[in-house]
C-alpha cells in the first residue's frame, strides 16, 4: 500500500514539476508579487517537485527526505494562500473561490501522507 501511495504521490509531484516549465507564466502569477525572482522561484520549485517525484517513485524516502518534502510544502503554502486571496485563475480557468481556498489545507493532507510513507 505504501508503494502505491509513493507512486501516486511521485506522479503528482513529477507532473506538477513539469507543468512549472510548460506553463511557467501561469505559475508565476501565484507567486506573491512582493517576492523577488518570481520566474526563478517557479523554475526552481519545478525542479524540486520533479526530483521529489522521481525519488518517491524509485525508493522509500528517508526521514530526512520526508522532512525536506514537508518543508517544501510549507514553503510554497504562501503561493496557495496568495492565489486564493487574489482569486487568481489557474491558467485560463477561473476556479470557484472555495476551491482555491481548499488548496491550502491540501498542503497539510500531503504532509500527513508523506509522513505515513
Amino acid at each position: 500500500m505504501k508503494r502505491l501511495m509513493r507512486t501516486i504521490l511521485g506522479i503528482i509531484f513529477s507532473t506538477a514539476g513539469v507543468l512549472h516549465f510548460c506553463h511557467e507564466s501561469n505559475f508565476r502569477k501565484i507567486v506573491p508579487e512582493y517576492l523577488p525572482f518570481r520566474k526563478s522561484a517557479v523554475l526552481i520549485t519545478g525542479v524540486f517537485e520533479i526530483v521529489f517525484g522521481i525519488v518517491l517513485i524509485v525508493k522509500q524516502p528517508t526521514r530526512g527526505f520526508k522532512k525536506l518534502i514537508n518543508s517544501f510544502l510549507l514553503a510554497v503554502l504562501p503561493a496557495n494562500i496568495y492565489m486564493a486571496r487574489k482569486n487568481i485563475a489557474l491558467g485560463d480557468k477561473q476556479l470557484p473561490t472555495w476551491l482555491l481556498y481548499s488548496r491550502v489545507p491540501l498542503q497539510f493532507v500531503l504532509i500527513k501522507m508523506i509522513n505515513k510513507l
